[in-house]
């Protein structure tokens, strides 16, 4: 099987599940949850579905979501096979998508040592002048 078509059903499954979240997952321990990224095998036999929810930050909070997320893993696949025109649909496993979370913390480590470079580089000026006067 072809990784293109592999990708493509992904796609759509990433498009269908958005839709499904969006407009029939009522669990109020969900929050928003987003489909970030789906990656499908080349027999489109499982897909990794990778999903992030927005106001979750503590690691708890998320690990209820994603319990959440996969107890419904059945309605969900239940779902796609009514929209896909698929003989048979991917077996769904949900994964937490840290990525968000990790280029947060990346762009405040960038900041901070941005920062720091600053505060020492006018250290370093006031130091340089008084060594001149």
């Amino acid at each position: 099987m072809s990784q293109a078509r592999a990708n493509r059903v992904a796609d759509q499954i990433q498009r269908e599940l958005a839709l499904v979240f969006q407009r029939e997952m009522k669990d109020p321990r969900l929050g928003l949850a987003t489909v970030s990224a789906v990656e499908v095998s080349s027999d489109l036999q499982n897909a990794k579905v990778f999903v992030t929810f927005l106001g979750k930050d503590e690691k708890e909070e998320v690990e209820e979501a994603l319990e959440v997320v996969r107890g419904a893993a059945g309605f969900l696949r239940s779902k796609l096979a009514k929209e896909m025109r698929m003989r048979s649909v991917p077996a769904l496993r949900f994964f937490f998508d840290k990525s968000i979370q990790e280029g947060q913390r990346m762009t405040s480590l960038i900041e901070k040592a941005r920062s720091e470079d600053k505060k020492a580089a006018g250290k370093q000026d006031t130091s340089d002048k008084d060594d001149h006067s």
